[in-house]
């Protein structure tokens, strides 16, 4: 049996990364997975699997034929706050695939925010087409419930992703804390500068080591660059691609100060401290 897994994989971001990671690990054996990914060659060989174009038409409609299930998620797939046109694209997709008649799978869902009535009517459509739904907190089960779909409420999946030890983390000094910041407009140039000497008063009382982790390199890393020039001999910044040595991460340090939505469910998992800065009602909920 062939599955087609869709999700915002491919595209640089951990969080991402670490779902289509644990989904591969939850599939049955006999279940054949095709991954559309924006580096279909990056995730053939990071994950050893079956990928084509998320953006290829020919590909994709090639793959639905040869396929029995669509898999759709996990994570804030069907959400207006970033871009109008990721509604569009992902209830297409799901559009097209219940129309070529395969059993289509909403997993793991993190719903909204929805700001506009024509994407709130739009994300009702697709959920309601779907052969099984589950959603990954209160919020989102609300909005299905309201809407009268059948759901299953579970945890984020990335909770039971297997960690992998990481090299050279525990020859860092201790303790250790993971800091895990992304841009956003609330996050403004004065507000960075306040955390940012926040954490360079934090690290002198506590003498703690700080590791700057840039879940999406192409919008993070700039950030984290910031703040490593004010701490240059107690910070590290630590890139890493793999998921489940990314989530290994997070069984070596003491506490975790994270935005991004993910560093803070792989802290609550490997038991850490967590401290959430909130931009997001994912992050909030």
């Amino acid at each position: 049996m062939r599955a087609i897994l869709c999700g915002y994989y491919g595209k640089g971001n951990s969080g991402d990364e670490e779902l289509l990671a644990s989904l591969l690990q939850m599939l049955p054996n006999n279940i054949q997975p095709y991954v559309l990914s924006g580096n279909p060659i990056e995730t053939q060989k990071q994950y050893q699997v079956e990928a084509g174009d998320r953006l290829n038409t020919f590909t994709i409609l090639q793959a639905m034929k040869r396929s029995d299930i669509f898999i759709w998620g996990g994570g804030s797939l069907i959400q207006d706050a970033t871009s109008i046109a990721s509604p569009f694209y992902y209830a297409g997709l799901m559009g097209i695939a219940q129309k070529m008649g395969l059993k289509t799978i909403a997993w793991a869902q993190g719903i909204g925010p929805l700001h506009h009535q024509t994407t709130q009517f739009l994300a009702k459509q697709c959920f309601k087409g779907c052969t099984a739904v589950s959603v990954r907190d209160a919020n989102s089960a609300k909005i299905v419930a309201k809407w009268d779909i059948p759901f299953t409420l579970a945890p984020d999946p990335v909770w039971a992703l297997e960690s992998s030890s990481v090299p050279g983390l525990w020859d860092l000094p201790a303790p250790r804390v993971a800091v895990c910041l992304r841009p956003h407009p609330q996050l403004t140039p004065a507000r960075l500068a306040i955390l940012t000497q926040a954490l360079v008063s934090f690290q002198k009382a506590t003498k703690a080591f700080i590791l700057l982790l840039p879940f999406q390199p192409i919008k993070d890393l700039k950030i984290a660059e910031s703040i490593h020039q004010k701490l240059p001999n107690h910070s590290k910044i630590v890139t890493i691609e793999d998921p489940r040595v990314l989530k290994g991460v997070f069984r070596g340090v003491e506490m975790v100060i994270g935005m991004r939505f993910h560093s803070l469910i792989m802290g609550s998992a490997e038991e850490c401290r967590c401290f959430a800065i909130s931009y997001d009602p994912k992050v909030s909920h």
